[in-house]
C-alpha cells in the first residue's frame, strides 16, 4: 500500500500541495505576543541530590563514606524521607553512591565509575552554553550526515510528519518544544546507529533545559518560530537529497543559532 501522502502549505494560499518529491515549503506563522513561559523550577529532589553532589565534590563526603540515614537527611534538610530515597536514586544512577545490603549508602569511589556524566550549572553562563553548544553541534552535526546518508523512504517519511507537527505547533501559536524534540529524535533514528540514540537521550535529559529555555524564546518574539522551523526545512531538505555535507552544516548552523537567541533573550532580561 502507498504510503499516506503528506502536505505543507505554501505562504500565500492555503491550498495544500504534495511535498514528496519537493522541498518542503511551509506557511509563515502570524506574530503573536505570548507572555513570558514560567519555567519548571528544580524538585526538592533535585535539590537534595545537588547539595549531596557537591558534598561529594567538595570532599566533605569521601569515597568509601557512609551517608547519613533518612531519617538523619530528612531532619537535616527538612524534606520527607520520600523525597531523601528519591534524591539517593539520582545519585545512584550518576554511579555517586552504591548500596551496601544491610549496611546503608556509601559514597562509590570515583575510579571504579563507568557512568559518564553531565552537569551544567547555569545556563546563564555564556561560556557553559558555548561549551554545551559545541558538544551538541559534534553530535547532532554527525548524527544529521549519517542520517542524510543512511536513511530509508520510511524514515524520511517519519522526519517529515515531525516537521508537520512542527509546523502546525506554531499555526496554534504554540512553543511547539515537544514536537521539535520529536523531529530531532527522528533524525537520529535514522542514523541506524543505536549508540547515537543513547547518547542523544542522554544530553536531552541533560540539556533539556536549555533547548526548552531556546524555544520557549523564540516563540515568545514575532516571527521567531518560523526562523527555527525555516532552519529544521534546511535540515530536512539535505536529509532529503541524501547531501550529507549540507545536512551536517544546517545541523550546526541551527544550534548556532539556538544559542544566539538565548544569548539575545539573556541581554534583554
Amino acid at each position: 500500500m502507498e504510503p499516506e501522502r503528506k502536505f505543507s502549505y505554501a505562504a500565500e494560499e492555503r491550498t495544500p500541495t504534495a511535498v514528496k518529491d519537493a522541498p518542503y515549503s511551509p506557511n509563515t506563522a502570524p506574530p503573536c505576543d505570548r507572555p513570558a513561559l514560567i519555567q519548571r523550577a528544580p524538585s526538592l529532589a533535585d535539590t537534595l541530590a545537588a547539595r549531596l553532589r557537591e558534598d561529594i565534590a567538595a570532599g566533605r563526603l569521601t569515597s568509601g563514606e557512609r551517608l547519613p540515614s533518612e531519617h538523619d537527611l530528612s531532619d537535616r534538610y527538612g524534606v520527607s524521607r520520600p523525597t531523601v530515597r528519591e534524591a539517593i536514586g539520582r545519585l545512584k544512577h550518576d554511579g555517586l553512591v552504591v548500596t551496601r545490603q544491610g549496611a546503608g549508602v556509601f559514597v562509590a569511589d570515583p575510579r571504579a565509575s563507568t557512568v559518564f556524566r553531565l552537569d551544567v550549572a547555569d545556563f546563564d553562563d555564556r561560556d557553559d552554553v558555548r561549551k554545551i553548544v559545541e558538544l551538541l553541534m559534534a553530535v547532532e552535526g554527525a548524527a544529521t550526515r549519517l542520517a542524510a546518508e543512511r536513511r530509508t523512504a520510511g524514515e524520511l517519511d517519519a522526519i517529515r510528519v515531525r516537521l508537520d507537527a512542527v509546523q502546525q505547533a506554531i499555526d496554534r501559536g504554540e512553543p511547539g518544544v515537544d514536537e521539535d524534540m520529536d523531529f530531532h529524535r527522528a533524525i537520529i533514528e535514522a542514523t541506524g546507529n543505536a549508540y547515537f540514540r543513547d547518547l542523544s537521550d542522554f544530553l536531552e535529559r541533560r540539556v533539556r533545559h536549555f533547548i526548552r529555555v531556546a524555544r520557549s524564546n523564540s516563540a515568545r518574539h514575532a516571527g521567531l518560530t518560523q526562523a527555527v522551523q525555516t532552519e529544521h526545512i534546511a535540515i530536512f531538505d539535505a536529509i532529503r537529497d541524501q547531501n550529507a555535507d549540507a545536512a551536517r552544516e544546517a545541523a550546526e548552523t541551527h544550534l548556532k543559532n539556538a544559542a544566539r537567541r538565548l544569548e539575545v533573550y539573556q541581554a534583554k532580561s
